[in-house]
């Protein structure tokens, strides 16, 4: 990736999360470029990443060989429009974003089609992430194979069917949000029972772990899983719990496929 430049178009969150996966897996890019029209959020971003160079013109930012577009839906279409005249012809724009297909990007790009769609996930930051993606029909395998080493510092980037990238982005990208505070408060009790720090985040890792494998991997059905266990303290709860999921996932899930 040294030879190649990189751009950011937002240095948000997920802008962020990208950096920190090629640092911490000792693969910056040699050139990276980031944009974005909030000056204080740049300045975060560049006091972590002194190596990036921030400018607030996307234009800038378009010219480079790898376009990383991490924009809401309802701010795309203006940039795009805005960069659609300066992007090299030989450069891949990166899609961060659900709902946009890579149709719908092209059409908003005056026919620009050198684009891949990726969903990504929070642990990215630490190389890793789950992080599926989509590619345009025109990119060959030796761009296909630019893009693999560039995600390759993030975790696993698997190739998938662009229409169900929606779906990653409610149960990968998303999925960390209905875990972590749980996992916290249970750091945080096991703590109050007497374990030390170290113990509590060793348990609750290899908790995870073995939980994961055994209702994935085990051969068993959910239910023979879940009947290991005769103590279920939070039984009561389990059908809000499970209802909850139902009723703001679904049409979350909804909104993006319209």
């Amino acid at each position: 990736m040294k030879d190649k430049t990189v751009g950011f178009i937002g240095s948000g969150r997920v802008a962020r999360i990208i950096l920190g996966g090629f640092k911490k897996t000792q693969q910056m890019p040699g050139s990276i470029f980031v944009s974005d029209t909030n000056p204080d959020v740049m300045k975060r971003l560049h006091s972590d990443y002194p190596e990036i160079r921030t400018t607030p013109d996307n234009i800038e930012v378009a010219g480079q060989d790898l376009i990383f577009l991490g924009l809401h839906p309802p701010v795309l279409a203006d940039a795009l429009a805005g960069i659609k005249d300066s992007l090299n012809p030989e450069a891949i724009l990166i899609s961060l974003a659900p709902k946009f297909s890579i149709e719908k990007l092209s059409q908003l790009l005056g026919g620009f089609n050198r684009i891949a769609r990726m969903i990504p996930n929070a642990p990215s930051i630490i190389g890793r992430g789950f992080n599926p993606v989509a590619y345009s029909g025109i990119l060959d395998a030796s761009d296909r194979e630019i893009l693999e080493t560039c995600f390759s510092a993030l975790g696993k980037c698997p190739e998938v069917a662009e229409d169900k990238l929606e779906a990653y982005a409610i149960v990968t990208a998303m999925g960390p949000t209905y875990l972590w505070f749980q996992l916290d408060e249970l750091n945080k009790l096991a703590v109050s029972f007497g374990m030390t720090q170290a113990e509590a985040e060793d348990g609750i890792s290899e908790m995870v772990a073995g939980s994961l494998y055994t209702l994935f991997g085990s051969g068993m059905t959910a239910g023979e899983v879940m009947d290991l266990i005769p103590v279920k303290p939070l039984g009561e709860e389990e059908s809000t719990i499970r209802e909850i999921y139902l009723s703001k996932l679904e049409p979350l899930y909804k909104k993006l496929k319209i």
